[in-house]
This record gives C-alpha cells, structure tokens and sequence, in this order.
C-alpha cells in the first residue's frame, strides 16, 4: 500500500510538472503580446488582465520552482527536504493576487471618472486571443492534481482569474465597438479585479493554514481519535496532531495509552493500517503508554 502511496504521488508529481512548464511557457508568451496590445489600443482591460498574467508567469514560475526544490533530498538540517516550499509559493502567489486585484480596482476607478479612448478593434482580437490561450493553459493544468496539490491549485485559480479578464476584455470590446461606451474598459476590469481578490484570499488563506500546521480539511479530528480508541487494547489517547507538511503528504502523531497485556507490535501495525486505509494516512509516529493504574493496582496486590 506505502509503495502503490508513493508511485501515485511520483505519477502525480511529474503530470504537475509538465503541466505547469508548458503552462508557464504559453503564458509567458502571450503577456508579452498583451502588453504591447494594452500599450497600442489604450484599453486598461487588456493591461490590468496583462498584469494578472505578470503574475500568472511569476506564480507558475515559482510553482515550477517549488517542484524542483521539493525534488531536493533532507538532510541533517532539512528533514523533510524543501516539500514545503510549494506552500510558501502558493502563499506568495495568494498574496500577489490580493495586490494586483487592488491595484487594478485603483485604476479602474481613475478611468471610470474620466474614461479614455479605446482602440476597440485591437483590444478585441487580442482579448480573444488571450482567452483561447487561457482555455488551453487551464485544460492543460486540470490534467494535473489541482484537487489535491495547492500549489498547482494556486496557480490554476490564477488562471481562472485571466480566462475571466480575456472574457471581461471581450465584451467591453464589443460595448465600446457597437455602443461606443467607453465605460465598459474600467467596469470589465472592476469585475476581473472582485474576481481575482476572492481567488487570492482563497489560496492565502488555504495555504496559510498549512503554515500554521492545522488540520487537512478532508480528515477529521474526532473520527481519527474515536477510530483508534475502538481498537482493542487501547485505553484512552491524547496529545494527537494532524497536520499538513505540504500538499499531499499529511502527517499524524500521538500518544496512546494502553493495557499492560496487550501485545503493542500487533497493536502498531492494526492502528497504522486502519490509518492508511480510512484516512490515507501513511506519514504516522505513535507513542504507546501503559496504563498507570494497572501498575498501582499489581504493586498494591504484591503488597
């Protein structure tokens, strides 16, 4: 089972990988066509969903480094290897998604209270451009683990947020070129910036909670402890912690008392094994403890 756990978590490992490098280099290209093309038609849609994807590049990048860095094996320093940068990346990438979403909502607001011309035909084109090019870097990173990983989750929300500025960027395209109302480039880029900064306090958040070692959210607390105190032989159990070192590889510790008869390596592999299987725990250290009134009890009899 611990092996078949380590294969799918290596399979997992490099689909992520290569999903992120090929994302990473679709994205990179088109920012820097996008750029130019807000520059060119004046449209504050198509810069303000350029910096989202700045920042698309800089958190896929990071993510690509998280992955190499958590290739790296432990040491005496680093025990567990540098896994949990990917956590600190996707904490970074949260926090640039906060900051750009403000930084847009700012100028938005500037061209709404004096809204400039916009080059509505190139803004189009290259708006439709950009959304072909974020419906394939998302398809492309959905084939990854974005359920289970949160670096990678991180940086398919980032992608999300740009599809959704291509979308934005389209239909204030459309408005300014058939309506002629210019309002529509700074209204496109207030929705995408709401948008962004809800997909930026989610990641933040999600990630910030791993740093604080809490509790994965798919496993329960009480289940886990409940689950091992039904196992004949055991007593009572305290001192449990369940935390994340990164995405994907939870780990479980305890202390658990038990009856003085009991034969304790049966005891350790029944516990290890209904950990595995009902909560995919593999990662586990158990302290076993006798049972102190047994001992009293024997002292006063000998007595």
């Amino acid at each position: 089972m611990a092996d078949k756990h380590s294969h799918d978590h290596g399979h997992h490992h490099s689909a992520n990988k290569k999903a992120l490098f090929i994302s990473f280099l679709l994205i990179a290209s088109f920012m820097v066509l996008e750029v130019i093309g807000g520059f060119v038609t004046n449209s504050l849609a198509l810069l303000s969903d350029a910096g989202h994807m700045l920042s698309d590049t800089v958190a896929l990048g990071m993510s690509l480094l998280a992955f190499k860095l958590g290739e790296k094996a432990s040491d005496q320093e680093k025990t567990y290897g540098y896994k949990r940068f990917e956590i600190l990346a996707a904490f970074l990438n949260g926090i640039a998604l906060i900051a750009i979403s403000f930084y847009i909502l700012w100028e938005s607001i500037q061209r709404f209270i004096d809204p400039p011309e916009v080059a509505s035909t190139g803004m189009l084109i290259i708006a439709a451009i950009g959304l072909l090019v974020n419906i394939l870097v998302a398809w492309i990173l959905m084939k990854g683990d974005t359920s289970e990983n949160l670096n990678l989750r991180s940086a398919f929300l980032h992608v999300l947020g740009d599809l959704l500025g291509s979308i934005g960027a389209i239909i204030a395209a459309l408005l300014i070129m058939f309506a002629g109302w210019n309002y529509a480039d700074p209204i496109a880029s207030a929705i995408v910036a709401v948008l962004v900064l809800v997909s930026g306090i989610r990641v933040t958040k999600d990630s910030f909670h791993v740093l604080m070692e809490g509790t994965p959210s798919n496993i329960n607390l009480e289940e886990v402890k409940s689950t091992i105190v039904e196992i004949d032989g055991v007593q009572s159990i305290h001192d449990v912690h369940i935390w994340n070192i990164t995405s994907d590889f939870p780990s479980f510790t305890c202390h658990i008392v038990v009856r003085q008869t009991c034969d304790r390596d049966q005891l350790l592999q029944l516990i290890g094994k209904k950990l595995q299987e009902q909560f995919d725990l593999t990662h586990t250290t158990i302290q076993m403890e006798c049972d102190t009134s047994e001992i009293k009890h024997q002292e006063k009899n000998c007595n």
